[in-house]
């Protein structure tokens, strides 16, 4: 896995395929590793740029704390890494909002924005307070994020389904509290996202703006995704039949978040 050395921190990433440029900006907690199926059902058509997130996954440690415009600055640093001057972004969940955080900031870099299942805090509303779960217990942890995928996600509803009750497992997965270094990276990635605040500068964005979200999401309620459309001009909203993974819940979700990411000219 290739390393790019930026501000004196190492950030793994990975860059395949051929087409339109696409920086791939990624959830809470989420790794290359663990995001690989997601990652491949984007296909071959973009060439996809995605990275772990300063002190996690293959990435090296991270000091804390640090802030949503170090995490802009760091995937601006990687674009400049591997020679971009200009991508498309798409940012999912946590990744949204620095996607937010790095389209204020710069841009003239960006030449088409994804925001997915995402908020943009302030008057815009925020996530669900993800920090508020790592003094649980593990288990207690897990079984919070378990009911926080989809509204819908009572018992008796993943009785009924067993594809949601996959998905619940897959997106549930106990996280490795064995390593310090581990643990303080995720949570330091946490603290940056509990003062993301975007909502006030959101009318600097001025690229063809997609965002879309799930009319069950308990972590990023459909509501905010409507206010940050709301501010940025032309953006389009779409809403899909699924919770904070409508992408992989709404077969209607992918093809038309990659058909965005894939056309040519200005919208």
């Amino acid at each position: 896995m290739p390393i790019a050395r930026i501000d004196d921190i190492d950030l793994a990433y990975e860059l395949a395929g051929s087409g339109p440029r696409v920086l791939f900006l990624n959830g809470s907690g989420a790794t290359l590793e663990r995001s690989a199926p997601l990652l491949g059902l984007f296909g071959t058509d973009l060439e996809l740029l995605a990275f772990d997130q300063r002190g996690l996954g293959a990435s090296g440690p991270a000091p804390a704390p640090y802030d949503m415009a170090r995490c802009a600055s760091d995937a601006l640093a990687l674009m400049d890494a591997v020679g971009w001057e200009r991508a498309r972004v798409l940012g999912v969940s946590f990744g949204g909002m620095v996607a937010q955080e790095l389209a204020v900031t710069a841009p003239g870099r960006v030449e088409r924005l994804a925001l997915l299942c995402t908020s943009s805090g302030g008057a815009g509303g925020s996530s669900y307070p993800l920090h508020e779960l790592e003094s649980l217990p593990p288990d207690q942890r897990e079984a919070m994020r378990a009911s926080l995928v989809d509204d819908r996600f009572d018992e008796a509803w993943l009785a009924d389904h067993p594809g949601d009750r996959g998905l619940v497992a897959l997106l549930a997965r106990p996280d490795d509290d064995s390593d310090d270094a581990v643990v303080a990276g995720r949570r330091a990635q946490l603290e940056a996202r509990r003062g993301h605040d975007v909502w006030d500068r959101l009318d600097a964005i001025v690229c063809p703006t997609f965002v879309a979200c799930g009319r069950f999401d308990p972590i990023a309620p459909m509501s905010n995704s409507e206010a940050i459309a709301s501010r940025i001009a032309g953006a389009e909203l779409h809403a899909y039949d699924g919770g904070h993974a409508f992408f992989v819940q709404d077969r209607a979700a992918l093809p038309e978040i990659v058909g965005f990411l894939t056309t040519s000219g200005p919208g």
